[in-house]
């Protein structure tokens, strides 16, 4: 039986100036957008412990989980190291929505892009003593 292996792209619409929004991520995510306008993310860059890993789940109608966005949706996106990410974004004028929280599977937090998207970032990290309280 065939299967899902993975996230093979995210793709969405933008609500107004798609090429300002595609440089909003690139200036403040560092998304490596490529000549034709997208990023090709690949996992042998990503030097965590987990080896890489991408989440997928669909929220109950009721959720709230995307707030404030009004969005049906919402991105994570992995990092190499969340505490030099929210730095980087607060000196870039971007609010932090919330976090850094710490978990089980690592570290997170949540911003707005200018769409008003509520993006998930997610330093992944094994749970452990030293970790509990980044």
């Amino acid at each position: 039986m065939a299967r899902i292996t993975g996230v093979g792209g995210v793709f969405f619409k933008s609500r107004d100036d798609n090429k300002a929004l595609v440089s909003w991520y690139q200036k403040h995510l560092g998304m490596p957008v490529e000549s034709w306008g997208g990023a090709a993310l690949r996992w042998p860059e990503d030097k965590a412990e987990d080896q890489g890993v991408t989440a997928w789940h669909i929220a109950g109608k009721e959720s709230k989980w995307f707030s404030p966005s009004d969005s049906s949706f919402m991105i994570n996106y992995r990092v190499d190291n969340l505490d030099e990410m929210i730095a980087q974004l607060r000196a870039g004028g971007v609010e932090i929505v919330s976090g850094p929280e710490s978990h089980e599977n690592g570290k997170f937090a949540w911003i707005m892009d200018p769409d008003g998207n509520k993006v998930e970032l997610w330093e992944p990290m094994v749970w452990d003593e030293k970790n509990k309280t980044a």
